[in-house]
């Protein structure tokens, strides 16, 4: 199984959260975990915010930067193109997603089409996983 991880699953992988022992064993069982390109981005994004909200989180956090730098390439990495973009526009539209949250579902359908293994679309975003229900994904809750 191919484990799909949109930003707020990867953070979890990372942070100590609630439902990070879930990702941490999801990830485990996982024959890959699968990333949008686009998750680097969101992710430093979140890093930097947490740092900006708690600045007594600057040293912790730094080593999770780092320990995502050396885990990244063992992701499989899904390329933000032309076609992924054109289909997340229209996911944006069906399931009123947000820019973002498109893409990642479209990266994930996408990849979930192109692979020879079943997918598990992780999210923690009530909204798009609704709509990874309705395309017919395995998502959280269908654990």
């Amino acid at each position: 199984m191919i484990l799909f991880c949109d930003t707020s699953a990867l953070i979890k992988l990372y942070l100590r959260e609630d439902s990070s022992d879930l990702m941490m064993a999801l990830a485990a069982a996982a024959s890959a975990i699968a990333v949008c390109r686009i998750a680097w981005a969101e992710t430093m994004a979140a890093l930097a915010r947490r740092v900006r909200e708690s600045p007594a989180d600057a040293q912790p956090i730094e080593a999770v930067r780092k320990r995502l730098c050396l885990d990244w390439p063992d992701y499989a990495i899904v390329e933000v193109t032309q076609p992924l973009v054109e289909l997340a526009g229209d996911y944006a539209d069906i399931f009123a997603l947000r820019g973002y949250d498109s893409v990642q579902l479209a990266a994930a359908r996408i990849l979930e089409e192109a692979a020879g293994e079943e997918l598990q679309f992780a999210c923690f975003d009530a909204r798009l996983e609704k709509a990874a229900k309705v395309l017919g994904m395995l998502t959280l809750a269908t654990l």
